[in-house]
């Protein structure tokens, strides 16, 4: 088990929540979890980084996998412009590599939005730290467990 998989395994366990990791093979997009983890494709939570324009600062969206961010609703909830965050902006931040970044586990705190579509589902399923691995869990822990804010800022893309 990876040093990021191992992470995530345990911040959940100490927020007293037992999952079991599932291994994915080739999934590079939600479509492709969905299809793996037999599930709907808002049930996939993709974790979503941006960097602020101003801060420099990483910012973690939380959205369902049907839906796809919206910069301009993004930015005015950050209260800065939003930009892509790089590769080490988000392994600095957040202790995983792009396609792996979990919900929990990160080795630093980061602000982070929460799609309300997650919560029309009794269970999600989340990147458990790597490209390869998820998890599911009970959609209405995912708030609590991340501290993030619930708040309107998708666009649909399916």
């Amino acid at each position: 088990m990876s040093k990021s998989m191992k992470r995530v395994k345990r911040a959940l366990e100490d927020a007293g929540v037992r999952v079991e990791i599932k291994e994915l093979g080739l999934a590079r997009t939600a479509a492709q979890a969905a299809e793996a983890a037999g599930c709907h494709l808002d049930q996939i939570a993709k974790s979503i980084i941006f960097r602020g324009a101003d801060s420099g600062e990483a910012l973690l969206f939380l959205t369902a996998g049907g839906n796809q961010v919206c910069t301009d609703k993004a930015s005015v909830l950050a209260g800065e412009p939003l930009g892509k965050a790089d590769a080490a902006l988000i392994r600095t931040q957040t202790g995983f590599a792009i396609g792996g970044v979990a919900p929990v586990g990160h080795l630093n705190p980061i602000r982070a939005f929460l799609d309300p579509r997650l919560l029309d589902f009794e269970a999600i399923w989340a990147a458990a730290g790597t490209p390869h691995h998820i998890f599911a869990l009970d959609s209405q822990m995912l708030g609590p467990l991340t501290g993030a804010q619930l708040a309107d800022f998708t666009a649909s893309i399916t």
